[in-house]
């Protein structure tokens, strides 16, 4: 096959072509990126994998598939070793060097955009059951998740306020490490009708205790890994900082899976409804 690289929109014929009507062979895939593993089991398609990176820990048999590494150090070796046709990743994926390793063998590399927004998960899923030729599968379940969103989009209008929250990602020397712009907890939140409670940064850093005292926080958002680590809500919400906030007087912590949470993908209008309900009480009542 040609090689053919597939890189942010404008997917689709470039997509399509990566399988031909004529193909003999289905393609024997790697995918790198939870969300891309996801979206080939929700389009009824594993039997195409023959790998997946250390983040695909979702559904559960995706992790006794093989292994090529962490999606963001990445060898050549390793992923040629299982000798693919098409290597599924987003832009979160390499390093670069290894991904060029890749493209310069002649096997398809597809690189889909990671951006945290439902329309990001929208264009993976069309993409990929373009080239996997799974296009109904792909249009059914883009038009549940759209329907799913509709919906919340809808129950989301009649809220009048709009809850800040603190997401962190672990407890570094004492320090929480917080979610700032540009990361997927930002996207989730702002999906759930929420606000960031910290907007000064892009990505995680640790936060200055007078930084979580100012960050004003009505709920503290955790990953279910996160309060594994730390011992319990209870020990999170006892850091002296984060008592300080409406949040740890009140008690208010919500803890997720972390790849239902933070992955966008096809899961992602679920995580949404679910933090919407969380943080707007009332929408669990209505009707």
């Amino acid at each position: 096959m040609k090689r053919r690289t597939v890189l942010g929109m404008g997917l689709g014929a470039a997509a399509a072509a990566a399988l031909p009507a004529n193909a003999q062979q289905p393609p024997r895939i790697v995918s790198v990126g939870s969300s891309i593993t996801e979206i080939i089991y929700a389009l009824g398609a594993e039997k195409l994998l023959v790998g997946v990176d250390t983040t695909s820990l979702y559904p559960e048999a995706a992790r006794k598939l093989p292994q090529v590494g962490y999606m963001r150090a990445l060898s050549a070796e390793g992923v040629l070793s299982l000798k693919p046709t098409l290597i599924i990743a987003t832009t979160a994926a390499g390093p670069a060097g290894a991904l060029d390793q890749l493209k310069a063998t002649g096997i398809e590399v597809m690189i889909l955009p990671d951006k945290y927004d439902y329309d990001s998960v929208v264009t993976k899923i069309a993409a990929i059951g373009k080239v996997i030729g799974k296009m109904a599968e792909a249009d059914a379940l883009i038009a549940r998740g759209q329907e799913s969103m509709k919906t919340l989009t809808v129950r989301l209008a009649t809220v009048k306020s709009h809850p800040r929250v603190l997401f962190l990602l672990s407890m570094t020397g004492g320090a929480p490490q917080a979610a700032g712009r540009d990361t997927a907890a930002a996207g989730i939140i702002k999906l759930a009708g929420g606000i960031n409670a910290v907007d000064g940064y892009s990505g995680y850093r640790p936060l200055t205790p007078e930084s979580v005292i100012a960050s004003n926080a009505d709920y503290v958002l955790v990953t279910r890994q996160t309060v594994e680590a730390m011992g319990g809500k209870q020990a999170i919400l006892d850091q002296p900082s984060l008592n300080r906030t409406p949040a740890g007087k009140a008690g208010r912590i919500i803890e997720f899976d972390t790849l239902l949470l933070l992955g966008f993908g096809p899961r992602t209008p679920e995580a949404a409804t679910e933090l919407a309900m969380a943080l707007h009480p009332n929408l669990a009542r209505a009707p």
